[in-house]
């Protein structure tokens, strides 16, 4: 089925399952009890799951594949935002050419930059594609282009998002006082529908289904890359380059496509973001957001294909849910203690939330680095191997002497 092995059939449907009752799965805790501080079921986080989900899924083709480490990779994520909210500020806010247009242009992009780093490899490689990052992000923060042919390109230090002023040669005028909004066929992106059930209330959000499908399409076709021969190409790339070039194969037509399909997924995750948010600002194409994929892809499991998604899940989740963990939730969480042991609570835990969540997101990523080379999917591996182990041991103790 989908020209998949049963192994991968079967990962594709589980991946399915868990994205469709996704706001379910996130929602453990009723609404009204202490407990829901850790619900991650609301539309924009579930959003940024699958988006950057897509976005290292892409990563991993490169890296996984090829063993070669990208420290710029934002710059597409960037650029696809770009050329997406120019679709919306002059085609159409139907997020279908926008997303066309994200992908195509990082495409084009990391071709270029791509030809270029490709000439090197190892940190030198990694340092290339940093410098690029680094220029495209100063270009876009400092809006050049635009000042040079005197209009607005990047906008700068405060962005772009739709203004009603803009042309949208495919969309009828706006209704007076109406802002443009993004939707796929009249469909808008932030429609939602909630249910409330004995306390629990789950929200369903139009603008996640679609950046899910999206994503179970890119999960999909990584797939298929993984198991064909070009994928086949790539790893041998990354086992050993030198003795492949030996042989009479020149790897630089597979490790740049590998370099494009990267981008073009980064790109698709960059359109899908201004599609569930209009606006654009700079900041997407710093370095720390390079060095964020980096950590999901490694989080995960490098090489492996559920691995990135579960590490952006993670990190995200991280991100969004601990940093709003403040002082006055702790109070609350220990307030049944006598107030010196309280205090004393509250004083270690705040060390480790809030404001302070990355100490916990590197303390994390450091025992996964140590203990766990492989990522989160080693760790499930182990666990599923002990288990196994388990039972093959128990079988054979209840075998009769002969």
């Amino acid at each position: 089925m989908f020209k998949l092995e049963k192994r991968d059939l079967s990962l594709l449907i589980v991946v399915a399952i868990l994205t469709l009752f996704a706001p379910f799965i996130l929602n453990p805790f009723p609404a009204d009890s202490a407990m829901s501080q850790f619900n991650a079921g609301y539309p924009d986080l579930m959003q940024r799951f699958v988006i950057f989900g897509i976005f290292a899924v892409g990563f991993n083709i490169l890296f996984g594949l090829t063993g070669y480490l990208s420290f710029g990779h934002a710059a597409f994520l960037g650029v696809g935002s770009y050329a997406a909210i120019w679709m919306m500020k002059l085609l159409t806010m139907n997020v279908v050419p926008a997303i066309i247009a994200s992908v195509v242009v990082a495409g084009l992009i990391s071709f270029l930059v791509g030809w270029i780093s490709l000439r090197r490899s190892g940190i030198y490689f990694s340092i290339l594609t940093l410098a690029f990052a680094m220029m495209m992000y100063q270009l876009a923060y400092s809006d050049l282009f635009g000042q040079l042919f005197g209009g607005v390109l990047t906008g700068g230090e405060t962005g772009l998002q739709p203004k009603v002023a803009d042309p949208r040669i495919l969309d009828a005028p706006l209704a007076p006082g109406a802002n443009p909004k993004a939707h796929l066929f009249g469909l808008e992106m932030g429609s939602s529908f909630k249910l409330d059930f004995a306390g629990w209330q789950f929200t369903f959000n139009a603008g996640y289904y679609i950046a899910a499908i999206a994503m179970l399409v890119a999960f999909y076709l990584s797939i298929r890359i993984f198991r064909s021969p070009f994928g086949m190409m790539l790893r041998a790339v990354k086992s050993n380059q030198q003795r492949m070039n030996y042989t009479g194969l020149n790897s630089k037509p597979y490790t740049l496509a590998a370099f494009v399909i990267s981008g073009m997924y980064a790109g698709l995750a960059g359109g899908l973001l201004v599609a569930m948010d209009t606006q654009v600002g700079a900041e997407r194409m710093f370095w720390t957001a390079s060095g964020e994929v980096v950590i999901m892809t490694i989080l995960g499991g490098v090489g492996s294909l559920i691995g990135p998604v579960l590490g952006a899940g993670v990190l995200k989740y991280m991100e969004n849910i601990l940093s709003k963990i403040n002082k006055g939730v702790l109070e609350t969480w220990f307030s049944f203690m006598p107030d010196g042991m309280s205090d004393f609570f509250i004083a270690i835990t705040n060390l480790f939330v809030g404001k302070q969540w990355h100490i916990t997101t590197g303390v994390i990523f450091m025992l996964v680095v140590i203990y766990l080379p492989g990522g989160l999917v080693d760790g499930g591996r182990r666990i599923k191997n002990r288990f196994q182990r388990s039972d093959g041991e128990r079988q054979n103790n209840t075998k009769p002497a002969e």
